[in-house]
């Protein structure tokens, strides 16, 4: 495990770490976040980003994928209660903040039921983050990506 520190936010699931050994490209496991370019992109860069903000990782790096990002799992250092100070007394999984707020789908190639299935589940329940129009509005990144400026225009009715 190594510490570090998000220095910008380059989407959901993607940020620039500072890491002891320097600035490193990190793609989240677990999660698969909209595009900044879709709806609720920027929402929920924006909410990883406060989130963040000023707060100490533990970074657990698993690898590089196809465009050179370290794969990693990352936990965001906490204090809890009144009097914790600025110390951490907690650990959050990073993965399962976004999804549980509604701003990822759970994500694991090669899964058939995602190990945060259930987080997911209760967010779109409550109609949180990217669900709040309900099931129907959200595209998957891989799917936005895919498509065409017509059909990205199409494939958004205008929930507010």
């Amino acid at each position: 495990m190594e510490f570090g520190s998000v220095r910008r936010v380059l989407d959901g699931d993607t940020y620039e770490v500072l890491l002891p050994a320097g600035l490193v490209r990190v793609r989240l496991l677990g999660v698969d976040a909209p595009e900044l370019s879709q709806p609720y992109g920027r929402q929920a860069a924006d909410s990883v980003g406060r989130l963040l903000q000023g707060r100490v990782l533990e970074v657990g790096r698993l690898g590089v994928d196809g465009y050179g990002r370290t794969l990693a799992g990352l936990r965001v250092g906490v204090a809890v209660g009144p009097l914790a100070g600025p110390f951490v007394r907690r650990w959050l999984r990073v993965d399962s903040l976004l999804v549980a707020r509604g701003w990822a789908w759970a994500y694991e190639p090669g899964r058939s039921v995602p190990a945060l299935a259930g987080l997911q589940e209760r967010a779109q329940r409550r109609y949180r983050g990217l669900w709040r129009c309900g099931l129907v509005a959200p595209v998957r990144p891989a799917v936005w990506r895919a498509m065409n400026k017509l059909e990205k225009l199409r494939s958004w009715g205008g929930c507010s």
